[in-house]
This record gives C-alpha cells, sequence and structure tokens, in this order.
C-alpha cells in the first residue's frame, strides 16, 4: 500500500527514474529548452532549480554534489560558467512550463519547460549632471546701446509736386543737330587701257639643205 506517498515515480524503479530525471536535467541546462509531459515537467522543475541554485554558490563542494546527480562533465561545465551567473539576483523560478496540447496515440497533456531570461535588474539611477554657469569676466568692457533707428517720416508729409507745375519744354527750343556732312566719295580712277599684244613674228622660211658632195 501507498500510504502517504506523493511522490510520482512514473512506474519505474528508483534507479531508472533517478536516471532518467538525470538525463533531462542535463538536456535543459545544455539546450535551455525541452518538450516532455506535463508530469514529467512539474517534476524535473524541482530539481533543475536545485542544480541552478548549487551552481549560484560556484563553491568545489557545490560543483561535486552537482557532479554526482547529473554525471555530464560538459552539462556540469556550462551549468557553472554560463546558466548560473545569470541568476545572481534572482532568488528563484528559473524555469517556466508552458501547455502544449496532447500527444498522439494516448492523449498523454504534453508541456514546453524552459530557462527563463534574467529580467531582474536593478536600474542604476544616472546621478544628474551639473550645468555649468559661466562667469562673466571682469575686465569685459559692458556693451555699449545700440542707436535708435532713425524715425522714418510718414508719407502724407512728403511733398508732391503736381505734373502741371513741370515747365515741359517746347520742341521748337531743342536745336536739332545738324547731321554730319557725307564726305564726297572720291571718284573713281578710269582703268589703265589694255595694251595691244604683240605681233607674231613671221615664222623664218627653213633654209635649203646643202648637197653632200660625192
Amino acid at each position: 500500500m501507498r500510504h502517504n506517498r506523493d511522490k510520482k515515480n512514473f512506474s519505474r524503479q528508483g534507479g531508472h527514474l533517478r536516471c532518467m530525471l538525470a538525463n533531462m536535467t542535463n538536456d535543459l541546462i545544455v539546450e535551455g529548452r525541452i518538450k516532455t509531459t506535463t508530469p514529467k515537467a512539474k517534476v524535473l522543475r524541482s530539481y533543475v532549480e536545485k542544480m541552478i541554485t548549487l551552481g549560484k554558490s560556484g563553491t568545489v563542494a557545490s560543483r561535486r554534489r552537482a557532479m554526482a546527480f547529473m554525471r555530464s562533465k560538459s552539462a556540469v561545465t556550462k551549468l557553472f560558467a554560463e546558466v548560473a551567473p545569470r541568476y545572481t539576483e534572482r532568488p528563484g523560478g528559473y524555469t517556466r512550463i508552458m501547455k502544449n496540447g496532447f500527444r498522439d496515440g494516448d492523449c498523454a497533456p504534453m508541456a514546453i519547460i524552459e530557462l527563463v531570461e534574467d529580467k531582474v535588474k536593478k536600474a542604476k539611477k544616472k546621478p544628474a549632471k551639473k550645468v555649468a554657469v559661466k562667469k562673466a569676466a571682469p575686465d569685459a568692457k559692458p556693451k555699449t546701446a545700440a542707436k535708435p533707428k532713425a524715425e522714418a517720416k510718414p508719407k502724407a508729409e512728403i511733398e508732391v509736386k503736381p505734373k502741371a507745375e513741370i515747365e515741359a519744354k517746347p520742341k521748337a527750343e531743342i536745336e536739332a543737330k545738324p547731321k554730319a556732312e557725307a564726305k564726297p566719295k572720291a571718284e573713281a580712277k578710269p582703268k589703265a587701257e589694255a595694251k595691244p599684244k604683240a605681233e607674231a613674228k613671221p615664222k623664218t622660211e627653213a633654209k635649203p639643205k646643202t648637197e653632200t658632195k660625192e
């Protein structure tokens, strides 16, 4: 009879159950996320969080205790070097379980268990920047007051003479300047008379050939 026995063994013996939980812990530490049945995920959560708590201490004794359960040197090294330092300021709750429907065949409820990210960080308040007040130099000369601009006279005060007062000069008074007299064109020189061509000389008569002596 199983009186007052609330621990789930999943129909396995003690040695088998321990090895199964150790292997699942190693996979979750290395991969960061695994998929399994919902009852196994709930049992696995307590083992994983105990291992992360040992990793946060970082002592040799805690490393030996983690190695005794996990029995994987690579998984323990990653636990102490990468995973545990992320949760130094987090007091607990390193894992998250999400339901993922039912398994085909036996309709077992499935879930995804994963490591949460470390979002609990104290925001450090930045000190307020001091505004430096510039002091005026003692020898600096005071600025001279700007001279007032001359007041512009209103348009009404400007006297406008009527057009009738402006005496237009008659056109007759305007003496027309005589145009410069055009110079007479130079008389064209007569063309030189063409010289008569020399008369062709008459051709000389051909001299008779001298008779050759016999």
